[in-house]
């Protein structure tokens, strides 16, 4: 699977696009196939950490998280067994705070 990612703070020219292991949702999560994503401020600021202050929530020296993104709508592909409020197929938006 495909995501934008980086791997150190810094300007967009870092953002690389990589392939990565596709994930296997835990008990109460759900895999998402995201059709589109955004960039919004929120992605700047993870970007570069500024203001400083972000670093004690994103990872001091290095980014915690490493896949970029956080608005998105697609397509469920995969539910953990708990999930009982969706079903494979469902169409889906929002926003998260581990990269879309």
């Amino acid at each position: 699977m495909k995501a934008s990612t980086r791997r150190k703070y810094g300007k967009p020219n870092q953002i690389k696009i990589e392939n990565i292991e596709k994930p296997i949702p835990k008990d109460h999560e759900v895999l998402i196939k995201v059709y589109a994503t955004t960039v919004n401020r929120t992605d700047c600021a993870n970007l570069t950490a500024k203001p400083f202050i972000m670093r004690f929530v994103l990872g001091l020296f290095k980014p915690r998280r490493t896949i970029l993104g956080t608005d998105f709508a697609g397509e469920l592909i995969s539910i953990g067994k708990n999930v009982k409020s969706f079903s494979i197929g469902d169409k889906v938006f929002g926003f998260n705070d581990t990269g879309s």
